[in-house]
């Protein structure tokens, strides 16, 4: 067993090096995942070769943690990849309840709340984690169930209403639910010497990654096809491409020393570079047409500039001055 805990953790460790290595434009997200993946086999592993009770019990919150930081990075990930949209505040929330969920978790060994007993016991020569469920245990699987839940319902409005432009793809992430589904309720209800999510994860990953740079692809596609029917330039194309982090970079450099961009401005700016159109900004953020127009021309006025295909020419210029 400690032999598959450590292959698990060292596949874990190389495809998390794997990605920073060869993926150009990362995703936070992907971050956490790739992360807290080698945590939860970490964790797994050093339960394995623990001869304490107490150290068994840490390297049981070190699992946990990755646990909950996957759950959390696969749900912002897979919302995504399914074509939702989301507000700056859901990564606040989702990372919020979790943490909540881990100083749950983090009773253990203190309180008889979430475990009622923790303690070692070897069968057939392999270190077990005996656990005694407490009260509040349930919400745990509470939070877990909600998610799996979520995603299900998440991803079925995706493929029906095609969200993400492919219900193949859509189909494939909701594969990935069910299938860590699958994997949760056989640990739950089945005794097993090794934890199969350790695998599960690994394969999920992988999925998700695959899935993501089809759709990155998927969105070039679309986003050409799109600019030429719009009229748009091929920097249309390009600014697309950029998250929009670099975008912002990019623009933020070109602006005169002093100068800053208001809240409102930021907002525009941020609708602006996805192409949408001032009714459907105006919409957005609940201002009328008239003063979203007021807001671009200040925002143009400081960036020197008269037209959008300008604040993209700005994004596409290897060295904006």
């Amino acid at each position: 067993m400690i032999v598959a805990y450590s292959i698990m953790l060292l596949v874990s460790i190389l495809l998390a090096i794997g990605y920073f290595i060869f993926v150009k434009k990362k995703d936070k997200w992907f971050i956490i995942l790739y992360t807290s993946v080698c945590l939860v086999n970490l964790g797994y592993l050093l339960i394995s070769i623990s001869s304490k009770d107490g150290f068994a019990i840490f390297a049981n919150k070190i699992a946990y943690l990755g646990q909950i930081l996957v759950i959390s990075s696969m749900f912002m990930i897979i919302i995504k990849l399914c074509g939702y949209k989301y507000n700056k505040t859901l990564p606040i929330v989702v990372l919020s309840i979790g943490g909540v969920m881990f100083l749950l978790i983090c009773t253990t060994g203190y309180l008889p709340i979430y475990y009622k007993e923790v303690y070692l016991e070897k069968i057939d020569g392999y270190n077990v984690l005996h656990k005694e469920y407490g009260p509040l245990h349930i919400l745990y699987l509470i939070y877990v169930l909600t998610y799996f839940v979520t995603l299900i319902v998440l991803c079925s409005y995706s493929i029906h209403k095609k969200l993400n432009g492919s219900q193949k793809e859509a189909i494939l992430v909701l594969f990935v639910v069910l299938g860590n589904i699958a994997m949760w309720i056989l640990e739950k209800f089945i005794r097993w010497e090794f934890e199969l999510l350790a695998v599960s994860y690994l394969m999920s990953e992988l999925i998700l990654l695959g899935l993501n740079w089809m759709m990155q692809d998927y969105i070039h596609k679309n986003n050409v096809e799109k600019n030429k029917i719009n009229g748009y330039s091929k920097n249309s194309y390009t600014v697309m491409a950029l998250s929009y982090e670099e975008k912002l970079e990019k623009i933020l450099k070109v602006l005169p020393k002093g100068e800053t961009l208001t809240q409102r401005e930021e907002e525009i700016l941020e609708r602006i570079l996805d192409n949408k159109k001032r009714k459907d900004i105006a919409f957005e953020l609940h201002l009328s047409e008239n003063t979203i127009k007021t807001h671009t021309r200040s925002l143009y006025s400081k960036l020197n500039i008269s037209s959008r295909e300008e604040l993209f020419d700005i994004i596409v210029d290897e060295d904006p001055k």
